[in-house]
């Protein structure tokens, strides 16, 4: 049983040692964030980094096909497992904590329940998956959703990066879907992720439950206008498809402001993309959040139908196109609340995204928090203190104690 405090043990110089073996894998020198795009060579280099840690620890890897990693401690087949995990994976220039902090206590946490001599009384497992940000194939949480059947496998499969690579080239193969009977070896998962807002230092506390996950989805719209010179074509002839473009950003501020939900437009791309040229295409993401489903397709329906008036004054041609949407996600009430009682912690719902939220619809699912002083997230900004980590840890384990080992 677990009873030590922080305080009490070496588990401080134990995190630290983990995390700085992982702290400058993807690390970009210019702005100190993290350039760990999934299935590129430093999230590779850290899926090997969690094969090595799982060996270490005689817990044998599998893998469902569609890139996600699974290291268990116990029977595979036993079925009822307890998950535990998150991924490796960042924003552009994202910061070190958002997905490996959930890793590297995972396997803390499977530590301390072995060094206090607690055994599973059924199978517990430490996951990676790949491409939760959605920051190089744009599916955010596309390994969950493909083990869940969420997502077509087709789709998955042919999703592109950039550069033009797709999602089954750089797996290596066509994704292998939905696998119920790995799915169905799960009976719970807990998900530790660093907090990405500032209520843990409001309320002075170091690890809080998570109670829901608001309803969100990504949008691209693509304005199209007619390509001229910006030196010849005089201003009453133009159809400038970057005036539509600002007006469309302008007016998903403003009608996010207005309903009190998220909306950010913060990728753009244009063609030709040159100084001395009107543009031809504009194509931008709209990333939208709300409390409530209702409020969501407001938003998103009044965005719509502003762009599509402002582009008819334009001259221009603009379409809406949902490439990804989450509906409103409240975890496992009775786990959550056994969570919050286990640990003596607040509960706080969250607007960001996570793996968790996918699984929800098939597991009893819950997610920790570990306090983030600056509260600021998807950036070189966002922090975490050791000691609150390694409470974090404890946390963890506590729970992971409470549901495999009981």
């Amino acid at each position: 049983m677990l009873t030590h405090t922080v305080e009490e043990g070496p588990l401080l110089n134990r995190f630290r040692r983990l995390w700085d073996e992982i702290a400058p894998i993807g690390r970009d020198a210019r702005s100190g964030g993290y350039l760990r795009y999934a299935l590129t060579e430093p999230e590779l280099r850290l899926r090997e980094w969690f094969r090595t840690r799982a060996d270490e620890r005689g817990m044998p890897v599998t893998e469902d096909g569609n890139g996600n990693l699974f290291a268990w401690w116990g029977d595979p087949d036993a079925g009822d497992a307890v998950l535990t995990g998150s991924h490796f994976d960042s924003v552009p220039h994202g910061g070190a904590y958002d997905g490996p902090l959930g890793i590297v206590s995972a396997w803390l946490a499977v530590d301390e329940l072995r060094a206090a001599g607690v055994t599973p009384s059924r199978p517990l497992v430490v996951a990676a998956f790949v491409e939760e940000e959605g920051a190089r194939f744009g599916v955010p949480c596309l390994g969950s959703r493909l083990l869940t059947g969420q997502i077509d496998v087709e789709r998955a499969g042919a999703l592109r990066d950039a550069a033009g690579v797709s999602f089954a080239e750089a797996l290596g193969a066509r994704p292998a879907g939905g696998v119920p009977v790995l799915l169905g070896r799960f009976g719970a998962f807990v998900e530790l992720h660093v907090e990405q807002g500032r209520a843990l230092v409001e309320q002075d506390a170091p690890v809080a439950v998570a109670t829901a996950i608001w309803p969100h989805g990504r949008w691209r719209f693509d304005v199209t206008g007619e390509g001229n010179h910006a030196g010849t074509t005089r201003m009453a002839d133009r159809r400038d498809p970057m005036l539509t473009y600002a007006f469309t950003v302008l007016a998903a501020n403003k009608e996010a402001r207005l309903r009190d939900a998220h909306a950010t437009v913060g990728r753009v791309a244009v063609e030709p993309n040159a100084t001395n040229a009107i543009p031809s295409r504009v194509t931008g993401w709209l990333d939208a959040r709300a409390a409530e489903p209702e409020t969501l397709t407001g938003l998103v329906e009044a965005v719509r139908t502003k762009a599509v008036e402002r582009a008819r004054r334009d001259g221009t041609e603009i379409t809406l196109t949902e490439e990804s949407a989450t509906p409103l996600v409240a975890f496992d009430n009775g786990l959550t609340d056994r969570l919050a009682r286990l640990l003596d912690a607040s509960v706080l719902p969250t607007g960001a995204g996570h793996d968790a939220g996918v699984l929800a619809a098939h597991v009893p699912t819950a997610m920790l928090f570990v306090r983030n002083p600056t509260g600021v997230s998807h950036s070189p900004a966002e922090s975490a203190d050791d000691v609150d980590c390694a409470a974090g840890v404890i946390a963890l384990a506590r729970v992971l104690e409470e549901l495999a080992c009981r």
